[in-house]
């Protein structure tokens, strides 16, 4: 499946390789779209708003690259397409890596933020500040209709503080400050937050990999 030479340069008027990003979130779309295009990668990400009869995929894998695969071969058979997929979630050293893969759920209904981010701060109000480590961690797969598939990974290490701050970001954004810094997720602009990312680490790793693959 690998090429074994560069792939040649495309002529006027041939347009660049479509490749499915599993999601329908524009943001996630855009950011993936700028990284792309500061790597000068020849490649058209499109979501899933352009394919609406593909419906959501049971996160069943007891990780977060099987979860970004199971929805990067989803996406994929059903497309026709290369497909791209992600997951990502928060893991707290204090609770043996937990929310982890459980992270949007974790108070027990899928994307309730400020419950689960209420339960995790509960959870961890008696661990003193030096025991409060924690990195938010993604995987990205990439898969092709063949079947076949490549997963990268990329990691912010930081601590968990005992009250929110910030309203820039998201999830558990409010309450986690990455090494280096002393302002929380949430208090970053999109643009920081975009430069030392999880996800932004996972999509960049996948930069040489499409060019491989597909560009």
């Amino acid at each position: 499946m690998r090429r074994a030479h560069p792939p040649a340069a495309r002529g006027p008027g041939v347009s660049a390789p479509r490749v499915v990003l599993a999601t329908r979130n524009a943001g996630k779309i855009a950011e993936l779209r700028r990284i792309l295009a500061d790597a000068s990668v020849p490649v058209e990400i499109v979501g899933l708003e352009e394919f609406p009869e593909i419906g959501d995929v049971a996160e069943t894998g007891l990780t977060f690259a099987e979860n970004a695969l199971l929805k990067a071969h989803a996406v994929a058979r059903q497309s026709g397409l290369p497909a791209i997929a992600d997951d990502s979630g928060l893991c707290v050293d204090a609770l043996n890596g937990m929310p982890g893969i459980f992270s949007a759920r974790w108070s027990g209904r899928h994307g309730d933020d400020p419950a689960n981010l209420a339960l995790l701060l509960a959870q961890v109000s008696d661990v003193p500040e030096g025991h409060r480590g924690a990195h938010f961690a993604c995987a990205a797969a990439l898969a092709l209709p063949s079947g076949h598939e490549r997963v990268t990974e990329g990691a912010l290490h930081g601590v968990i503080i005992d009250a929110p701050r910030g309203t820039n970001g998201f999830g558990y954004d409010p309450i986690f400050i990455p090494e280096g810094e002393d302002r929380t997720t949430a208090e970053l602009s999109a643009s920081e937050k975009d430069a030392i990312s999880h996800r932004g680490r996972a999509f960049r790793a996948l930069v040489p990999i499409l060019t491989e693959e597909i560009a």
